[in-house]
């Protein structure tokens, strides 16, 4: 008879930072997983408190550090919400260029994701080809709002700078060199015999299952349930543009795998109509107080960021700063179900699944 005992490992963090990102500690009976423990971290300790002594415009910058690949979309919500409670009108052409950066964003986030996915299980070249075409995106909003990563670019009543001369342009001929991109993707992936070996079936749920763990995103749609804010609680002007919500009916990462590669194809879609429909002149900044002080109440405000639906909830008493403010982060409520999905999987699967819900840069914070 052979002896065996249990192991117990930790899985990560596998980031350069070292203060406190996402791990997994999992007991092992061979290579069999018999329990999985997330441990999130402590990137999320204490915006929220923080946010409690700052004015409105001062937590703006905070937003761009819960999520480094998602600054855009994370900027916007706070806002969104901001103006919603001071029933502010936003200038049309400020709408325009808040769209346009958050599907960029959506854009390069979901290449982060795919190159970093196949790298973690085993394959070198979409990395580079991912990050080649995310500089381009990169070097846009360095254009626009002189930063890389951290982009602090949306203000309450619209956006901080103007579009500068030629961007547009540039944006419009990015479109149909992403498109050809897209089908190299696919080309060198998509039908890749091992990789789909590696993806299909793996991680599997119902619809019923995402809905009571609460995931969104393409956590949620990979299960068949046509759920994204931007068609269903449209916000901006995206009512405005033709767009599909992609859908899977399996719930496994090779669905959420197909999902995230049509997005793109999606947001390109988004993006080639918003270019179309640009406002040739306007104010980028709505009419806003010189110190901005929401009236008394609470809102939450929330819209389909890259990784699902995150959400900004504000208590006001009608002062500069928020008396309570509360973000809901989309990727800290995905892997709520990492347990229930590892749990009689093995190692191999294991890193499978973790990039299948989306873990990009090993930081949960969003």
């Amino acid at each position: 008879m052979i002896r065996t005992e249990e192991l117990l490992l930790n899985v990560g963090p596998q980031h350069p930072s070292t203060h406190g990102v996402f791990r997994i500690v999992v007991k092992l009976d061979g290579e069999v997983i018999k329990e999985a423990t997330p441990v999130m971290g402590y990137l999320h300790r204490g915006t929220e408190k923080l946010a409690e002594d700052l004015n409105y415009t001062q937590i703006i910058p905070y937003t761009d550090r819960m999520d480094y690949v998602s600054a855009m979309t994370n900027n916007y919500v706070l806002v969104d919400a901001v103006e919603k409670m001071m029933q502010l009108e936003i200038p049309e052409r400020a709408e325009f260029l808040r769209l346009i950066v958050m599907e960029l964003q959506r854009l390069a986030s979901h290449m982060v994701w795919w190159g970093t996915y196949l790298l973690d299980i085993g394959a070198m070249s979409p990395f580079l080809y991912a990050f080649r075409d995310r500089e381009i995106i990169i070097d846009l909003f360095n254009e626009l709002c002189g930063a890389r990563l951290t982009y602090n670019y949306m203000r309450v009543g619209g956006v901080k700078w103007d579009a500068p001369t030629g961007w547009i342009d540039k944006v419009r001929e990015f479109i149909p060199y992403m498109k050809k991109k897209l089908v190299e993707y696919d080309n060198l992936v998509s039908g890749n015999e091992i990789f789909l070996q590696r993806i299909i079936g793996v991680g599997k749920y119902d619809a019923q299952t995402a809905i009571d763990y609460g995931l969104s995103g393409a956590n949620l749609r990979c299960t068949g349930v046509n759920w994204d804010l931007r068609k269903n609680e449209p916000y901006s002007i995206y009512d405005r543009f033709d767009f599909d919500v992609p859908l899977g009916t399996n719930g496994d990462c090779y669905d959420r795998y197909v999902i995230r590669m049509e997005e793109m194809r999606q947001t390109l879609r988004i993006l080639e109509q918003a270019i179309e429909q640009f406002p040739k002149d306007g104010e980028i900044m709505g009419k806003v107080p010189r110190v901005i002080r929401p009236p008394a109440g609470e809102i939450y405000a929330r819209i389909e960021s890259p990784r699902g639906e995150i959400g900004a909830y504000i208590v006001s008493k009608g002062k500069a700063e928020p008396y309570r403010l509360k973000f809901r982060r989309p990727s800290f409520v995905n892997l709520q179900i990492l347990p229930k999905l590892l749990v009689g999987e093995t190692m191999t699967n294991l890193i499978t699944i973790l990039g299948g819900v989306d873990i990009v840069v090993g930081e949960v914070d969003c």
